[in-house]
């Protein structure tokens, strides 16, 4: 019987980490104007939206690398939070026209990170 936890670990990391960060690449890539304005919109400081770029950046490399996993994982947990809150709020209850979840993505980023700030990073990781 095949039971590996860490490497089960280390994929977990760098599935989530990749996928944040090709976000956060689109961002830096594309500029956070739009996320500066979801915050004006809901009355919140603009300079918040520098936070964006490290859940999305920073977040995910410590990831990848295994540095700091569980506070890598918290602030992606903490972006995906702004980001159901901000620009997915009215789709809490909404579904797809095919059926899925319309905030399956964000709710599956933020789920994994609380499994990773659970389970911690394995043993494939640069020690920190």
């Amino acid at each position: 019987m095949l039971n590996q936890p860490d490497t089960g670990r280390l994929l977990l990391r760098l599935g989530l980490g990749f996928l944040v960060l090709l976000h956060g690449i689109g961002k830096l890539i594309n500029g956070i104007g739009p996320i500066e304005d979801l915050l004006a919109a809901h009355g919140l400081p603009v300079m918040l939206a520098w936070g964006v770029l490290v859940g999305e950046i920073l977040a995910p490399l410590m990831l990848i690398l295994g540095l700091h996993t569980r506070v890598a994982a918290t602030l992606i947990c903490v972006n995906m939070l702004f980001a159901l809150m901000l620009a997915h709020q009215h789709e809490l209850l909404a579904l797809k026209a095919n059926g899925g979840w319309a905030i399956e993505l964000p709710m599956l980023f933020l789920l994994n990170g609380i499994v990773i700030v659970l389970l911690g990073p394995g043993r494939f990781r640069m020690h920190s």
